[in-house]
């Protein structure tokens, strides 16, 4: 028991900290009202009127009527898809009034197993960010269809699940809930126990396919598509995360539909997901979301509420975290206006310590020292040559009938297209006139040499060829091009430099981001990273790409978790069937 805690609540001892004249945010009781918090060390002893915590030591804020409001909680985040390392990415979300995250640091484990993961932890440590783990449920995340560098199996899980971080398991998948996947009902069980939670991963599931996942134990989802589906996971005692992330802009459309309906939202969050680092930078983490949810309707306490309490009870942490009361986490935000247009984070405390004044960032992290389990992870088992991407066309051919996929411009959820594609020199030819383009990944673990091969359409890229190290969810090497040259140049490049990503154009390297932790992170500033991306992203544009980030949905495009069609290091994947297709569906008389 904190003695001196309940010393300062009873005020029997001076606050460390007290932040008075402000409009207090209650969340728990959806009320605004005026006073202030106080704080003893790192936890919260008494709310509202609070001047008799004050003693002659006691650091005094004015708030000068701003609200006083609990630090944000993003209940599903990967850190890794802004692909800044662990230390500049608490920097910047730190900035925007976010003080606790749930992340899987899936990302990371695809790449270097649980002793990366951990390691990545442990680098979180020197920050200020609260992290909390959710274990990831099952790596490789598609079975039989994809090379990952880690693997996470039951008797893992079961192990990770004992850290005092962890919370829960994380992404599990609702077409292997339905299959009965072994390892995953284990982990399942594993996680019925009070106080841990299974995040579903259910973008097509309605119906008696929900109510399966449901039954089995998945108690959050954050992969619905619109209001309807928000409502439906709610009404079955889901707690519903709204996502806006860099890859799929929903919240607006989602949060209309719930104002609408007028269900109850306190087992709704917002949650970012996958957040690129130009986002990050140019608008924000939370804080931009609400400004969202304010646009679309919602009103202003409820917005708190989500990003706050409700994103704590997702996870049974709302006695720690989430709001402002007596022997909370003194995480705080002060914030200035109520609105869509003036909503705005102006102070942060993280456990008690100020990490942002009037906006301006008062920590900063040295660079990590990486443990060798996170770096050098690119390694080919083979040499890359333009070769290695041509598509053998059937015997004789000159014109053959293939299945293109094209990814939606607004979310990279891919649908099928069958086109007309020439052939010579025995291999079929991609159609820039046409939006097709070469698509493959290559196997960058060393452990098989695989490339496996598709059509792709939708960014309308006019030349050249762009490659990441960054490839869902088994970060194998994803290249896309309008030749094999230029494809080839493209992975190679990114072994040489360790991972990162790059766009190449007749045999030069155009633009390249290195990101030398497990392929996936850099050290540089969120604001350095995305002067980096933007030029990257400016330079594909020039060559036609309608697709601002190009590389996070190239990145989707070979998650084979993800309607409806897919390419891994194992080949084409029809992901509704779970079946490796051959793309040429035949020959063109």
């Amino acid at each position: 028991m904190d003695t001196r805690l309940l010393e300062v609540a009873a005020g029997k001892a001076p606050a460390d900290l007290v932040i008075k004249n402000g409009k207090v945010v209650n969340v728990y009781t959806a009320e605004i009202l005026d006073g202030g918090v106080a704080v003893c060390g790192q936890t919260i002893a008494a709310v509202g009127d609070v001047d008799y915590c004050i003693g002659p030591d006691t650091k005094v804020v004015d708030a000068g009527g701003a609200y006083i409001t609990p630090g944000f909680i993003d209940g599903h985040i990967h850190p890794e898809s802004s692909d800044l390392s662990i230390r500049p990415f608490a920097e910047a979300v730190l900035k925007h009034g976010t003080t606790s995250i749930m992340t899987d640091l899936h990302e990371i484990g695809v790449v270097s197993g649980l002793e990366g993961i951990e390691a990545i932890i442990e680098e979180n440590e020197a920050t200020d960010l609260n992290l909390y783990f959710v274990v990831p449920s099952h790596v490789p995340f598609s079975p039989a269809l994809e090379t990952s560098g880690g693997a996470f199996n039951a008797e893992i899980i079961a192990e990770a699940l004992k850290r005092p971080d962890a919370v829960g398991i994380s992404e599990c998948v609702g077409h292997y809930i339905l299959a009965g996947f072994p390892d995953l009902m284990k982990s399942l069980d594993a996680v019925k126990a009070p106080g841990l939670s299974a995040q579903g991963h259910l973008p097509d599931m309605t119906g008696p396919n929900l109510n399966a996942c449901l039954a089995a134990g998945a108690s959050t989802d954050h992969e619905a598509l619109d209001g309807p589906q928000i409502v439906e996971r709610l009404r079955g005692g889901c707690h519903a995360m709204l996502r806006e992330s860099s890859a799929a802009r929903t919240l607006a459309d989602q949060t209309k539909f719930l104002v609408e309906s007028g269900v109850d939202t306190t087992y709704a969050s917002i949650v970012t997901d996958d957040l690129h680092c130009c986002d990050l930078a140019e608008t924000g983490h939370l804080d931009h979301h609400i400004r969202v949810a304010l646009g679309a309707g919602l009103p202003f306490v409820k917005a708190i509420q989500m990003v706050t309490v409700n994103a704590a009870r997702g996870f049974d942490l709302d006695r720690t975290i989430g709001g402002l009361a007596p022997g909370k986490r003194a995480d705080i935000n002060l914030v200035t206006g109520d609105t869509a247009d003036t909503f705005s984070v102006r102070s942060v405390w993280s456990a008690g310590k100020q990490v942002v004044e009037d906006g301006q960032l008062l920590v900063h992290y040295p660079v990590a020292d990486h443990k060798p389990c996170v770096l050098n992870t690119c390694t080919l088992l083979h040499p890359i040559t333009a070769d290695s991407f041509k598509m053998a066309a059937p015997e004789g051919a000159k014109r053959v009938k293939v299945k293109v996929m094209d990814t939606l411009p607004w979310i990279p959820i891919t649908q099928p297209r069958e086109v007309e594609l020439d052939c010579s020199d025995g291999y079929v030819h991609c159609d820039v006139s046409q939006d097709v383009l070469y698509i493959a990944q290559v196997e960058r673990y060393g452990k098989n040499g695989n490339v496996g091969k598709a059509f792709m359409g939708g960014f309308h890229l006019q030349s050249g060829a762009v490659a990441s190290s960054v490839g869902h969810d088994n970060h194998n090497i994803i290249v896309m091009g309008t030749n094999f040259e230029d494809m080839a140049l493209a992975v190679n490049h990114l072994v040489q430099i360790g991972g990162g990503q790059c766009y190449c154009e007749d045999g030069v390297v155009v633009k390249d981001i290195a990101y030398p932790v497990c392929g996936l992170l850099s050290d540089l500033s969120c604001d350095e990273l995305a002067a980096e991306k933007n030029a990257l992203n400016e330079e594909l544009a020039k060559r036609g790409c309608i697709i601002r980030y190009t590389c996070m949905f190239l990145s989707f495009i070979c998650l084979a978790a993800l309607p409806t069609l897919a390419v891994t290091d194992h080949g084409f994947i029809n992901v509704l069937t779970m079946q490796i297709e051959d793309p040429i569906l035949g020959v063109v008389a």
